[in-house]
């Protein structure tokens, strides 16, 4: 009898032992969204001229409540249970969602810094109220596949148009409560917008095939008439331009965003320098190309200034592009500080059941 109960017991702690390096191997695994996962990511730009064809592209993932795609950039050795920052990213008016990708290269940058970027496609070019079932059921798979408890923070990203729908979704009641950040391209300066660039906007000339029909550039006037007044949700902020797409005076040096969370006053910038230029820009527009809209990709420099010793460690944080314009992507260095500057926000909204 006793020899008996010696071995139940063995069995038993040899069952448990095995549960637990199942277990093990479970989180072990890595987390697949249903599409194979290459290095480089998928559909990447070479270093310079993409190809049209390239940057039009929508994505490899559906999805599937809407049929509609979208791309979705992650380490490709991600483990069940590891923490990441998740960027949802929205392309501007008149462009496409690998466009986007490369203006903004984030993906250049995910396993080194452990994000997860969903960038998503409006069909008709710019995003309106009637995208948000489709951007939140993004959201949702993507919670769901990490889990909430993984998800460090929750930061938006849009250029131009992009970024006027960002201010918009996130004042709605499933974005206000789980958007830790929101970092603008472009798109609006939530706190105090400097002034346009006199030459600003796509060239108007009767030759020039403009992607900003009037359609899209009505949406945008009445979005920024709705947007005049900040959002009433809890975020850090940080907006990014090209220096020569805003008026001579120049980006503002206060802003009452920061003021909300009791900044101090604007430090002098830091300069960043790069080499290497960005991988896109407006090609739609080679013969009538302007400073203001944006010229070919080239290296430059840009200066990043922080409001500082903002409240619960908000980050607020203005990055003037020098020598550039609208529609230039962003180079690497630059792109690696504004990522940077995200992780140093504080986070956790969707953790705590935003």
């Amino acid at each position: 009898m006793h020899a008996s109960r010696t071995r139940l017991r063995w069995l038993a702690a040899l069952a448990l032992t095995a549960g637990f390096a199942t277990q093990a191997i479970a989180q072990d695994k890595p987390i697949r969204f249903g599409v194979t996962c290459p290095t480089p990511p998928a559909l990447h730009c070479p270093d310079n001229e993409c190809a049209s064809s390239l940057v039009i592209n929508q994505g490899p993932i559906v999805e599937m409540k809407t049929r509609r795609p979208y791309f979705l950039d992650y380490p490709c050795e991600l483990k069940q249970g590891e923490k990441v920052t998740f960027i949802l990213s929205l392309h501007g008016g008149g462009s496409y969602g690998n466009w986007q990708r490369h203006y903004f290269p984030i993906m250049d940058f995910k396993d080194k810094y452990r994000l997860i970027i969903a960038t998503p496609n409006s069909p008709v070019r710019a995003w309106s109220d009637v995208d948000d079932a489709y951007l939140q059921n993004i959201v949702n798979t993507v919670i769901e596949q990490i889990g909430r408890e993984n998800i460090k923070a929750f930061w938006l990203v849009g250029h131009s148009q992009g970024g006027m729908t960002s201010n918009r979704i996130v004042r709605t009641d499933f974005f206000k409560n789980k958007v830790d950040g929101f970092l603008s391209l472009s798109g609006g300066r939530i706190g105090g917008n400097p002034g346009r660039a006199g030459s600003f906007g796509p060239p108007r000339s009767a030759s020039a095939t403009t992607s900003l029909d009037p359609s899209i550039m009505s949406t945008m006037a009445a979005q920024m008439a709705a947007l005049r007044e900040p959002p009433a949700a809890d975020f850090s902020h940080i907006y990014a331009t090209g220096r020569r797409e805003v008026d001579d005076k120049g980006v503002p040096t206060t802003s009452a965003w920061a003021e909300k969370y009791s900044c101090g006053a604007r430090a002098a910038p830091v300069e960043i320098a790069d080499t290497k230029p960005g991988y896109v820009y407006d090609s739609s527009r080679l013969n009538e190309l302007n400073q203001a809209w944006g010229l070919l990709p080239a290296g430059g420099k840009a200066e990043v200034s922080i409001f500082p010793n903002c409240k619960d460690g908000r980050v607020v944080a203005d990055v003037v592009r020098l020598d550039k314009g609208h529609t230039e992507g962003l180079e690497p260095k630059i792109t690696e500080e504004l990522v940077k500057l995200i992780l140093s926000a504080p986070g956790g909204k969707i953790q705590k059941g935003g």
